[in-house]
């Protein structure tokens, strides 16, 4: 049976709902209040912000700011909906340059909290308004206040009971708050940030001015190994720049906490951009584990829409694609650059102790010759077994000969043996290298053959039969816009109905895949980032298959010699810390390390 609804007449939302609802956008718990009013603290100018909370901000939150201040007959537009000094007309909102800019935060926080503002420009006596999660005329009074604002917050949600039982324990939202600022402080060096709790200092960062100072200050707030593991990125091209750090794959979280990109001073989390950066690390990070990294990516602020999402989380490119190249290539760039030189280069050194005259060391009579390349080592899986043993016993590494000369040793050092057909020992300048010799020989094959398939580019090969699918309407004219990226990724993909595509010519090296799996894939990246790399990665797949299929085994036996051409073409092949996989090829462990094992100098 039909149920009938009464009609019911349109009419204005009063003030207070309205503010309450837009609350709901802005304001999900205290933390939000935070990031609200620090933002508006650094548009101001500020170069000192102080945030202190009680019973993890609900009871009480104060922000208080040294910047340009509010004049005194501003203060209650203040608090209106939709009043902003940040923007005036659209061609202002087509280049946002200020964190803020929709007028909404300050009437939102009011309109669920018992609010106090304070401020006063250079000058001029302080003033102050208040109000209490209603509409109403706050009235100014005078007050006294340095130049700068503050803003406290009382009492959050005292008016939505049903809004603060969604809200957690104290721990819990003081833990989102200090994450709030911690974002602020990694977007602004040159701002000092000092967070309180209960009356506690937990955070007191100082204006970091200089690199050292910098960091410093990610140190204290993502922690000592993020600092040894991050690799310095400063990449500019066609009006883009990317600075900031991004960890070596080693270096991985299970969760995706530790992932922080900055677009013109805003933290923000976009699709396109995750996808990007997992991208850059694709054949180098273990399976199920997040890469770690803090970016800085700055740009026209007219080639990017910050308006798109209530808490500016997500912002929208103009040219999507030229974002992921840059991205994908810039971060790409520094992990491949990541040789075993410049590894070792930040371990500590310590002097090579006296050898030991000893008749079963393995010592390289000479450093192998001129570079090894990768079809040198493959004859190791197609030649019979050699034992170790034909090598020439010596009493002292010739490497330690040639640094008392003054010739410098090779970074990886020389092999001295062969761990149970596995790992390949070798001594260094500070310590012992261990290397999996299988990983690192199929990272080595697998660089190869990227590189000629690089250098002979994508070959388009005719499917003697052509493949005929359905796709949904939206899908099919992802083709027809799309048709230039199709070419390059070698792919004939044809229109030939509303809802059918025929598949026509695919990439030579991928001619034994699922076509369509990889259109269905390609359209899926295409409709969800603007831009695919699916057939890339199908063929880096296939070039890792056979890359795998075609390095040394284990319980291979090699000669001292074969060893260290292995160590060789490690020092000179990009990304040779990971294999194919995202597992280490090689460990070491200096001196003082071993030392520690064997508790010497206790």
């Amino acid at each position: 049976m039909r149920s009938e609804t009464t009609p019911q007449s349109i009419h204005v939302l009063s003030t207070r709902l309205a503010n309450q609802i837009a609350a709901g956008e802005v304001v999900e718990r205290p933390a939000s209040v935070i990031k609200e009013l620090v933002e508006n603290a650094l548009d101001a100018g500020a170069t000192h912000i102080e945030i202190e909370c009680e019973a993890g901000g609900v009871a009480r939150m104060r922000i208080r700011d040294n910047g340009v201040g509010i004049p005194a007959q501003d203060l209650p537009l203040a608090l209106s909906r939709h009043a902003t000094s940040k923007i005036k007309d659209l061609d202002d909102l087509e280049a946002v340059r200020s964190l803020g800019f929709r007028g909404e935060a300050l009437a939102s926080i009011a309109s669920v909290s018992r609010l106090d503002l304070r401020s006063a420009i250079a000058g001029q006596p302080g003033a102050q308004v208040a109000v209490e999660g209603r509409d109403m005329a706050p009235t100014v009074e005078v007050c006294s206040h340095p130049t700068g604002t503050t803003v406290e917050v009382r009492d959050l949600f005292f008016n939505t009971p049903a809004r603060r039982k969604f809200l957690k324990t104290e721990k819990t939202e003081f833990g989102h708050i200090d994450t709030v600022i911690t974002r602020q402080a990694l977007s602004r060096f040159d701002v000092g940030f000092r967070l309180s709790h209960q009356g506690k200092v937990v955070r007191q960062l100082p204006p970091a001015t200089t690199e050292a100072m910098q960091m410093e200050r990610v140190r204290q707030l993502l922690g000592r190994e993020f600092v040894s593991e991050a690799l310095p990125i400063d990449s500019s091209a066609v009006g883009l720049t990317l600075t900031g750090w991004a960890c070596r794959a080693t270096y991985n979280r299970a969760q995706a906490d530790t992932q922080f990109v900055f677009v013109n001073g805003r933290i923000i989390r976009d699709k396109l951009i995750s996808h990007a950066l997992r991208q850059a690390y694709r054949d180098v990070l273990f399976h199920g584990r997040h890469p770690c990294y803090l970016l800085y990516l700055t740009l026209d602020p007219a080639q990017v829409d910050v308006n798109v999402h209530p808490t500016k989380h997500e912002v929208r490119f103009r040219d999507s694609r030229l974002m992921y190249d840059f991205l994908l290539k810039s971060v790409g760039r520094v992990l491949a650059a990541d040789a075993p030189a410049q590894q070792l280069a930040q371990q500590p050194t310590q002097a090579v102790p006296e050898p030991v005259s000893t008749q079963s060391g393995l010592w390289l009579r000479e450093p192998l010759p001129g570079p090894a390349r990768v079809d040198q080592l493959a004859q190791l899986v197609r030649g019979s077994p050699q034992d170790a043993s034909d090598a020439v016993p010596m009493t002292a590494p010739e490497w330690v000969a040639e640094a008392d000369d003054g010739g410098a040793p090779p970074p990886m050092g020389y092999a001295i043996a062969q761990l149970h057909g596995v790992y390949i020992l070798s001594q260094t300048e500070s310590g012992l290298i261990i290397v999996d010799m299988h990983a690192a020989h199929e990272r080595i094959t697998y660089e190869a053959l990227k590189l000629a398939m690089d250098d002979q580019g994508l070959v388009s090969q005719p499917l003697l039969i052509p493949l005929n699918m359905h796709v949904s309407s939206a899908e099919a004219e992802l083709v027809d816009e799309a048709a230039h990226l199709f070419a390059e990724l070698a792919l004939q993909v044809r229109r030939t109905g509303p809802e059918t595509l025929r598949i026509e010519q695919i990439p030579a090296i991928l001619k034994h895949a699922r076509h369509e799996d990889l259109v269905r894939d390609v359209l899926s990246d295409l409709a969800t980032f603007g831009i695919s790399d699916r057939v890339t990665e199908a063929r880096d797949r296939l070039l890792s298959t056979m890359a795998c299929h075609g390095s040394v085994r284990a319980n291979r036996h090699l000669t001292i010699a074969e060893m260290n051409a292995l160590l060789r073409d490690i020092e000179r092949t990009e990304r040779s810390g990971q294999c194919n996989h995202g597992r280490p090829t090689w460990t070491a462990l200096t001196m003082q390390e071993l030392d520690r094992l064997f508790l010497r100098g206790r």
